[in-house]
């Protein structure tokens, strides 16, 4: 059955807190669904699972390393995830290490939910894509979905796993619809998925970046370049086995991240191409990435920033027929 992505997320939710007494739901206008994934949850649940809190990222985070030592699963939506940078301490300093520190005797079953990206207008301080700053931690699991399907098998997977999780939703595309099992199921982590098989040149597109990626793709069809996309999924753990037999196919290889360029994912991504499949590779490794500034609030600049069809069509051409690009 089609559904939206945030409604995926919202059944994913309710799925899990009807399956698990202990898994609670806290964070900043949860009751009031602002992205529509928390809808009808404080009707079903009540405040005793379900609870607002006050716009404090460094007390959410606290509590949730707190409740989750006591026996909860928590789940703390922090809203945007630009919210995650002042409520950062809790996460590099307890979440990713308390487990080591403690030899294993404190597990953290914390599953983060937080809008990520560009494309609203949301403005600076609401559009930062922070996941190669999480992927850095270590002891973090980092799930990025870009379908619906797997927006809602990610999200039971986080929340029955046993580590902290952060679930990074696709919010200026949370309308995109898509087909969604009616069954319950999950997706595991680690496992990327191939969306679109192809000869010519590897695309691996992070998150919301794969819409744009598969209708370059189509682009490129035209042309005939035929494109390989692959959709990593997560981040941490990533499925680096999925993306080196791709472009030892191919040949050639291109990473679509929304994130800034420095020590973005593509960064690390293309490292692990360049390290591993050097003998197959027919070019040097590309990225489509933003560039290293604030993401503007002007729609026209905002544009001009984010990666898009053309860019990726056109990073494709200039590697694979560089006289002609």
């Amino acid at each position: 059955m089609r559904k939206r992505y945030t409604q995926a997320i919202n059944e994913a939710l309710f799925e899990e807190m009807e399956r698990d007494p202990n898994v609670i739901l806290f964070g900043e206008d949860v009751e009031l669904a602002i992205f529509g994934d928390t809808r009808g949850l404080y009707e079903r649940f009540g405040a005793n699972r379900i609870r607002n809190t006050p716009i404090c990222e460094a007390t959410l985070t606290g509590m949730a390393v707190g409740a989750t030592s006591a026996g909860y699963h928590v789940v703390l939506h922090m809203m945007f995830s630009n919210f995650l940078y002042t409520g950062f301490d809790a996460i590099a300093n307890q979440m990713a290490k308390l487990r080591l520190m403690t030899g294993g005797q404190l597990e953290l079953p914390i599953t983060i939910l937080a809008g990520y990206g560009g494309g609203r207008s949301n403005a600076a301080q609401h559009s930062d894509s922070p996941h190669p700053l999480l992927m850095n931690l270590g002891g973090v699991n980092v799930a990025m979905p870009a379908t619906p399907a797997d927006a809602k098998g990610l999200l039971k997977t986080a929340i029955r796993g046993r580590n902290p999780t952060f679930f990074l939703e696709a919010s200026g595309r949370g309308g995109d619809s898509g087909d969604v099992p009616e069954d319950d199921y999950t997706v595991p982590f680690g496992k990327a998925a191939v969306r679109r098989e192809g000869r010519d040149v590897t695309l691996i597109a992070i998150g919301t970046m794969l819409k744009p990626t598969l209708a370059a793709a189509k682009r490129l069809e035209a042309l005939g370049i035929d494109a390989e996309v692959i959709d990593p999924r997560t981040l941490v753990p990533l499925d680096e086995a999925s993306i080196l037999r791709s472009v030892r196919k191919t040949g050639h290889a291109i990473i679509v991240d929304e994130a800034r360029d420095r020590c973005s994912a593509a960064s690390h991504i293309a490292a692990i191409v360049a390290d591993k499949a050097f003998s197959a590779l027919k070019g040097p490794v590309k990225r489509v990435t933003v560039p290293d500034v604030a993401m503007p609030y002007a729609p026209n600049a905002e544009a001009r920033v984010f990666p898009n069809e053309e860019g990726i069509a056109n990073a494709a051409l200039a590697l694979l027929r560089p006289v002609a690009a």
